[in-house]
C-alpha cells in the first residue's frame, strides 16, 4: 500500500527536529520525520565533555574526511557531522551564537529579501529560552534553553584581561547584533546538561499523532514526477521503502547531505551526474558548489605558576575529581563546552566589523580525540569569520553509502592567507601583555620560529583545522543561478524546500547551529504560509 504523509522532512537534525515540532503543531496536517541515524540514547551525548567520545564515533557521527588539501600542506580533516537525532546539535560545542546583525542584511541586500536581521530576530527570539530572561533581543520560555557556562578558569580570566590591555573590550553578551569584544560563551545547557535540538523540539512533539519519525532510514533519492518533487526512496533495515508527500518535502540533511541527496536524483550539475550515469532532472550547477567553513589556527602556549586543565586531567585522582564534581553537582571541567572564552576582533582596522573569533581553553592537546599534553598550557584558536575562499561537494558513486568528496579549499583566495598571518601575530600580540607575564607563555604552536608572512601561512596550513561549520552549497538566492528562492524553494521543480545551512548565501560571522535553528523556524513559517493559501 502506497505510504502518503502530507509532509516529509529529511534529517533529523538541528533544522529537521525544528521543522517537525512546528510543521506538526498544523493538527490537519500529518508529518513523516526520516533520519539515517539512530536516536540519541548514548550517555556521552548529554554529557557535554562527552563530545570527544562522539566525534569520530560511527554510531553517531558520519566519520566523513576532506580531501587532500593544498592549503592545508596536503593534510585531509576529519569532517564531523551528527548522524543521530538532533544531529550535529547532539555532537557540537554548544556554544550559542547568532552571528552579526551585518551578515543577515547583507543576504537583504543581495536580493533575499525577509533575511535581514530585523527579518531573523523575532525568529531566534520565537525558541529561545534566555537564562537573563527576555528583552528586545532576547526570548523566554522557547524550546532552546541558554544558559551561563558553569565554570571559570584563572588562566581564561587573565587571557580576557590581557586581551583587554591589547584593546579588546569585555562585553556581556555576544548575541545582540554585534559581537565585538570578549566573554565567555553562552552555552545551550540545562543545569550542566548539553540540550540538543531532539530533547528540545523533537521529544516535546512526539505525543502528537500527527508525527512519526523513522530513524536508521538513509535516504536514497527524491522521487520526481512531472516537474515535481513527489516523495522520497530510503534503505531502512535492508529494505528500500518509498513514501509520498501530498503537500512539500523538506530537505535538512546538512550542507554535506542535502546537496549529496540532490545530486543522487539527478539535481544538480551535468557533467558530475553524466560522470556516475544518473539521468539529469534539472541543471542546477552551484548544487554542491560555494562551500564555505572556518577554519581554525591553534595556538597553543605552555605556561607556569597557574592551573590549567593539562595537569589536571593527565593524573587518576584529578581525574576522578572531576568525575565526582559532575556526578554530584553537574559541574567542573565535565560541564565544559569544547571552548569557554570567546573573543571577536579585527586583524585588521579596515575591517568594518570584526572578522575574527577566538575559542580560548584552558587546555592542549594535539588533536580532539586525543589526550591532553603532560604539561600546564591553553590554546588560543582563532579563525577568520568570512573567508573567501570557495570550496565544493559532490558525489562520488551514484551509490547513496559512498562518502562525497569534500573540498573546502581552505586558504587558496590570497586575502584568507592574509588573514590567517595576521591573526597569528595578534595572538602573539595578546600573549605578550602584562596580564600574562607572571606565567611566562611559552607559544609552542606554531612555535615562534615561524615569523615571516610566508612562514605563517605555512604555519596556518601545518595547524589549520575545521571548527566544523559547513555552510552555503545549495545557496539561497534571488539570482536563476542560485539553487533555492528566497523561500528555499527548489528552483526547478516544485514540492521541495530546502531548509538548513546549506542555503546561507554566505557564511555567519560566528557559530553556525543556532542560525541553522533560526533558518528551520523561518522555513516552517512560511511552509505554514502557503499552506493557508
Amino acid at each position: 500500500m502506497e505510504q502518503k504523509f502530507d509532509y516529509i522532512i529529511i534529517g533529523a537534525g538541528s533544522a529537521g527536529c525544528t521543522l517537525a515540532n512546528r510543521l506538526s503543531e498544523m493538527a490537519d496536517a500529518n508529518i513523516l520525520l526520516l533520519e539515517a541515524g539512530g536516536k540519541d540514547r548514548n550517555p556521552w551525548i548529554h554529557i557535554p565533555v562527552g563530545y570527544l567520545y562522539c566525534i569520530g564515533n560511527p554510531n553517531v557521527d558520519w566519520c566523513f574526511n576532506t580531501v587532500r588539501e593544498p592549503g592545508l600542506n596536503g593534510r585531509s580533516l576529519g569532517y564531523p557531522r551528527g548522524k543521530v537525532l538532533g544531529g550535529c546539535s547532539s555532537i557540537n560545542g554548544m556554544i550559542y551564537m547568532r552571528g552579526q546583525a551585518n551578515d543577515y542584511d547583507q543576504w537583504r541586500q543581495s536580493g533575499c529579501s525577509n533575511w535581514g536581521w530585523d527579518d531573523v530576530l523575532p525568529f531566534f527570539k520565537k525558541s529561545e529560552d534566555y537564562y537573563r530572561g527576555a528583552d528586545e533581543l532576547h526570548g523566554e520560555g522557547g524550546e532552546w534553553r541558554v544558559e551561563q557556562a558553569r565554570v571559570r578558569w584563572e588562566i581564561l580570566e587573565a587571557f580576557q584581561d590581557a586581551a583587554e590591555q591589547a584593546g579588546i573590550p569585555k562585553v556581556p553578551d555576544f548575541n545582540r547584533g554585534t559581537n565585538e569584544g570578549s566573554s565567555y560563551f553562552d552555552v545551550n545547557q540545562k543545569r550542566g546538561i548539553r540540550w540538543n535540538t531532539s530533547k528540545a523540539f523533537l521529544r516535546p512533539a512526539l505525543d502528537r499523532k500527527n508525527l512519526e519519525v523513522r530513524t536508521n532510514a538513509h535516504v536514497r533519492r527524491l522521487i520526481i514526477a512531472d516537474g515535481r518533487v513527489t516523495g522520497v526512496e530510503y534503505e531502512r533495515g535492508g529494505n528500500i521503502e518509498t513514501v509520498y508527500a501530498n503537500r512539500e518535502t523538506v530537505l535538512s540533511a546538512g550542507s554535506v547531505g542535502s546537496p549529496q541527496i540532490l545530486e543522487l536524483s539527478g539535481i544538480g550539475r551535468g557533467d558530475i551526474l553524466q560522470q556516475y550515469g544518473i539521468e539529469q532532472a534539472v541543471d542546477s550547477p552551484q548544487v554542491g558548489e560555494n562551500l564555505q567553513d572556518h577554519l581554525q589556527l591553534r595556538c597553543a602556549f605552555k605556561v607556569s605558576g597557574i592551573r590549567t586543565l593539562n595537569e589536571k586531567a593527565s593524573s587518576l585522582f584529578g581525574k576522578a575529581s572531576i568525575a565526582l564534581e559532575y556526578l554530584f553537582n553537574q559541574s567542573g571541567p565535565m560541564s565544559m563546552a569544547p571552548s569557554q572564552l570567546g573573543i571577536f576582533t579585527r586583524s585588521d582596522a579596515s575591517f568594518e566589523t570584526p572578522n575574527l573569533q577566538y575559542h580560548v581553553q584552558p587546555l592542549s592537546l594535539e588533536k580532539f580525540g586525543e589526550p591532553v599534553h603532560p604539561f600546564p598550557a591553553f590554546t588560543a584558536s582563532v579563525c577568520n569569520l568570512r573567508p573567501q575562499s570557495r570550496g565544493s561537494i559532490h558525489i562520488t558513486s551514484p551509490d547513496h553509502t559512498e562518502q562525497p568528496a569534500i573540498a573546502p579549499n581552505y586558504l587558496s583566495a590570497d586575502a584568507d592567507k592574509k588573514v590567517a598571518a595576521d591573526s597569528i601575530r595578534l595572538t602573539r600580540k595578546i600573549a605578550s601583555q602584562p596580564a600574562l607575564s607572571p606565567y611566562a607563555p611559552e607559544e609552542f604552536k606554531p612555535g615562534p620560529a615561524y615569523d615571516s608572512e610566508e612562514d605563517l601561512i605555512r604555519a596556518a596550513g601545518d595547524i589549520g583545522t575545521t571548527i566544523f561549520h559547513p555552510v552555503g552549497t545549495c545557496r539561497m538566492g534571488a539570482d536563476p543561478a542560485s539553487v533555492v528562492d528566497p523561500e528555499l524553494r527548489l528552483r526547478g521543480l516544485d514540492g521541495l524546500r530546502i531548509a538548513d545551512a546549506s542555503i546561507m548565501p554566505t557564511i555567519v560571522s560566528g557559530n553556525t547551529n543556532s542560525p541553522t535553528i533560526m533558518i528551520a523556524e523561518k522555513a516552517a513559517a512560511m511552509i505554514k504560509a502557503s499552506a493557508t493559501q
